[in-house]
């Protein structure tokens, strides 16, 4: 899947951090949402369309605390210098 959003509400520690990733295959959206860092608790969302699943991402934002950064162009960023792309584990 191919990141296509990526946001990070700036808090550090596995209580108030939060991320979330727009991802698409070209036919499918989902909006990922995790609390904590690695291994904290996540959500998912699917969408047949960009504009819902975009809807939906910033509802998260809205609603949690912190201030968010988007962090999709540092993203594409590491995925052009990393042969292998951003590496995102399956929901």
């Amino acid at each position: 899947m191919e990141v296509h959003g990526r946001y990070w509400n700036g808090a550090w520690g596995r209580m108030a951090r939060r991320d979330i990733w727009l991802v698409s295959d070209g036919q499918l959206w989902r909006v990922r949402g995790r609390l904590g860092g690695d291994g904290g608790q996540e959500v998912s969302y699917d969408f047949q369309d960009e504009a819902s699943a975009r809807s939906m991402a910033d509802r998260m934002m809205k609603t949690s605390a912190g201030t968010w950064r988007d962090l999709t162009e540092a993203v594409r960023q590491e995925a052009r210098r990393s042969p292998d792309g951003p590496q995102l584990r399956a929901v």
